[in-house]
């Protein structure tokens, strides 16, 4: 599943640095994950990376957007695949 930030986000900007697909990006007020690129790390580490660096605890799973760790790994290598070409 990929992961949501909530209204709770300070903007503080440690979440997106820490995103290896570049899927953290700045939105109005608070910073947004763009489910089309989160695998929750999936392929980088063994958990996400933004939930360990967040300091207010504001990145949560996205209800909206449930995953196999399966299609996690498949997003993972299509990524992995576009950065390659």
């Amino acid at each position: 599943m990929s992961l949501m930030i909530t209204d709770e986000c300070i903007a503080c900007d440690a979440c997106r640095e820490e995103c290896p697909t570049e899927a953290i990006e700045e939105g109005d007020p608070i910073y947004v994950i763009d489910p089309d690129r989160c695998t929750e790390c999936v392929g980088f580490y063994d958990e996400p990376a933004c939930i360990a660096v967040c300091p207010v605890e504001c990145i949560v799973p996205d209800p909206d957007n449930v995953e196999t760790m399966a299609e996690l790994k498949l997003k993972y290598e299509q990524i992995i695949k576009e950065e390659e070409d």
